[in-house]
């Protein structure tokens, strides 16, 4: 099985857009084949001219080889997709208008096949692209048809040939159009699943994260706190939660407004999150109350965390607010007993933090 998983990566490559080309590649050789294959059955039945017939199957063989050469190296040599499926296109348009002129009488059903290469080029190119080849194709075959006229009028009658130039260059114009709108359909579907993929990933960043601070919000906490609750612990491993209050936060909100109020919360966040620890998560637990994670961590060393914490907040200053204006905040550690149930721990951490406001704030008591 891994043979040949390496032989299909030698082969088709491991780009999965490198591989969907080659699927096109695939299924272009598969229509050469069966064109090749009608064309030799006619020269079998002395329809068509024996060495012409091998010419063609020599320049159809060479394409598709060059092809596959092409596909491959496209990422070495920096080609564009729609610059390699322009040549390969231009090619079979060739290969095509040539069969036309060997196979006789059955030389107007081979018209399809202009039809499947336009086909082919919704995938890649653009309308405009798109609709030059259609052009191309167009002046080719009427080229070709000028010529078979001009040099044997008893096999290719000019009435027959008109009416089979009229009918392609219809029909090929027709399928232009209709893959031009699609192409622009696909182009707009992508347009739109980029924009509703950007939407998701903004709702769940809302759904995870709160607005106005930047950290975890309770939704997401809980998530955290539910995972870590089914998690088996390892013998030993201490974790440790703290719930932290913002002391005087109703007095910010009476002298500078709610506004006022949210740059605190912004200031306090910012500065509380510069000490967090790898693993460590905080999250806004509501209002000016903050939830603090911090796992594999015994009490003494969570009481440290929260004293360095609370030394860069008093450090921090609110300058739109006043210079002088200074942030404390109380706070409530606890070491998680064994396996309790999270929602025990937070409540002996909450009478931790309301023990460290009754008796003055600006501290953090470890129950």
């Amino acid at each position: 099985m891994r043979s040949r998983t390496n032989l299909l990566n030698l082969l088709m490559g491991a780009d999965p857009k490198m591989r969907r080309m080659l699927n096109y590649w695939a299924a272009t050789c598969a229509l050469y084949a069966v064109c090749l294959a009608l064309m030799f059955t006619q020269v079998a039945n002395g329809s068509a001219d024996r060495d012409a017939g091998r010419w063609l199957c020599a320049v159809a063989v060479s394409s598709i080889v060059a092809g596959y050469a092409l596909i491959r190296a496209s990422a070495a040599l920096r080609i564009a997709p729609a610059y390699s499926t322009m040549l390969q296109s231009l090619m079979a348009i060739f290969c095509t208008v040539a069969f036309y002129t060997v196979t006789g009488p059955i030389r107007g059903a081979c018209l399809m096949i202009l039809l499947v290469v336009i086909v082919f080029c919704t995938f890649s190119l653009r309308p405009r692209q798109t609709m030059a080849l259609c052009a191309t194709a167009i002046a080719a075959l009427g080229a070709a048809i000028v010529w078979l006229v001009a040099h044997d009028p008893l096999r290719y009658p000019f009435r027959i040939e008109a009416l089979h130039f009229a009918i392609a260059s219809a029909t090929l114009l027709a399928v232009t159009l209709l893959t031009g709108e699609m192409s622009k359909l696909r182009s707009r579907l992508k347009q739109q699943k980029e924009e509703l993929l950007s939407a998701v990933a903004t709702i769940r960043t809302l759904a995870t994260i709160d607005e106005l601070t930047s950290l975890a919000n309770r939704r997401h906490m809980n998530q955290v706190l539910s995972a870590e609750e089914r998690r088996q612990p390892t013998p030993g491993e201490k974790l440790c939660i703290a719930l932290l209050d913002i002391d005087f936060f109703k007095r910010v909100n009476d002298c500078y407004g709610h506004a006022g109020g949210d740059i605190v919360l912004c200031t306090f966040a910012g500065a509380a999150r510069a000490e967090l620890r790898a693993g460590d998560v905080l999250a806004r637990w509501g209002g000016e109350e903050f939830l603090l994670m911090l796992p594999n961590t015994d009490l003494a060393e969570a009481s440290l965390v929260l004293r360095r914490m609370a030394e860069r907040v008093g450090a921090m200053r609110v300058p739109e607010l006043d210079v002088s204006l200074r942030i404390t905040f109380s706070a409530g550690v606890v070491e998680r007993a064994g396996e309790e149930a999270f929602a025990d721990t937070i409540m002996r951490a909450d009478k931790a933090m309301y023990q460290a406001k009754s008796t003055g704030r600006n501290q953090a008591i470890a129950a």
